[in-house]
């Protein structure tokens, strides 16, 4: 028999996770329409109203595909690849505050814990591309492992310098540190770097060397179909929702919203209205959604803005790939991390609330 806590503990896994799928599947929806309208066609618009079915037709049609695998494959480890990969690609949602007190693990070490199952799901790429015993599948999986190591680099180092504004390496502190600015305005150079490792390590377009389908036909993940190319698929789309998510939490004040100033705005003079919608936006049920829908509106802003850029800019060749984080990035992110704790100390704004457990 299942004690309380340990239900409870699954309930809450749940409640994240399945949320977190259902918007993978319509994330995958959305960036087919909006390329479509981009490119001026179309898009799925048969399955559902407005195609908005069309993930499940996919996800169905690839489940009862018949699965084969290579004859001169490495079976465990072809098979356990792509499990690896999706597994640490959803872990990293369980520190994610999605209102004030709604995580599942309120971590103090939560960002230490987001970078390093991101960088743990590399490894799952690696073994499947080595394992598959092809070529254009082992040179993906290197190339991906090149660039999600280099590009971790200028991301860690993006997020140190919100974390020496803060003081702590726990998400919730990172939001609530927000509430008179967002750190987009101080930091917006640092916030452009942060992203643009963002999409290197998501490997999307421009930087989709991993599987670019010109050179090396669908990278390293050429050889699996069925059931595991969804698992991959998953992954992908679920590292591209999370990376979002904390690009809102770090740059874009997370789940914080106030209407103050704006309640002031509409009801002009009335003090009893303007008392009146504060009470009412003070209820803790009230207060969660809307912080909820806050997270949930300036994350969709940066899926929106992936999108954009996959439909906008060309991919670059590998080598230029490397070069532009080596030689560009690097120096640029070095020079802030010199430069900002020499501001925080010459202005004596140095945060005091380290946390060290």
């Amino acid at each position: 028999m299942l004690y309380a806590p340990t239900l409870i503990s699954i309930i809450e896994v749940l409640l994240v996770t399945v949320p977190v799928l259902l918007t993978v599947a319509f994330v995958t929806v959305a960036e087919r329409k909006t390329m479509a309208s981009m490119q001026r066609r179309l898009g799925p618009n048969i399955v559902g109203y407005y195609g908005l079915l069309q993930a499940f037709a996919d996800a169905l049609k690839l489940l009862l595909k018949e699965y084969v695998s290579p004859t001169q494959a490495n079976v465990v480890l072809f098979f356990l690849g792509p499990i690896i990969t999706l597994i640490f690609s959803l872990l990293g949602y369980a520190v994610v505050p999605y209102g004030p007190g709604l995580a599942i693990w309120d971590f103090n070490l939560g960002i230490l814990y987001m970078l390093a199952v991101s960088s743990l799901s590399t490894y799952g790429i690696l073994l499947a591309g080595w394992s598959a015993n092809s070529k254009y599948a082992f040179l993906g999986s290197l190339r991906s492992t090149a660039q999600l190591i280099s590009y971790e680099l200028i991301l860690s180092s993006a997020i140190l310098l919100v974390v020496l504004l803060t003081g702590s390496l726990n998400l919730t502190v990172n939001i609530e540190a927000q509430r008179a600015i967002w750190f987009i305005v101080p930091l917006f150079p640092v916030f452009v770097i942060f992203f643009i490792g963002s999409v290197a390590e998501t490997n999307r377009a421009p930087f989709d060397l991993a599987e670019a389908e010109s050179e090396l036909v669908s990278g390293f993940m050429t050889e699996h179909a069925a059931v595991i190319f969804v698992f991959f698929f998953l992954a992908e789309y679920a590292s591209i929702v999370l990376i979002c998510i904390l690009t809102s939490i770090l740059f874009l004040g997370g789940y914080l919203v106030n209407f103050i100033p704006l309640i002031y705005l509409l009801q002009g003079v009335d003090s009893f209205l303007v008392t009146d919608s504060l009470e009412f936006l003070s209820y803790p049920l009230v207060e969660g959604m809307l912080s909820g829908l806050s997270l949930g509106l300036k994350s969709s802003i940066m899926i929106f803005t992936f999108i954009w850029v996959r439909a906008s800019f060309p991919r670059i060749r590998f080598d230029q790939l490397m070069l532009f984080s080596w030689t560009i990035l690097l120096p640029v992110v070095i020079a802030f991390i010199v430069l900002v704790p020499c501001i925080l100390y010459s202005f004596e704004i140095i945060p005091s609330n380290i946390t060290l457990l």
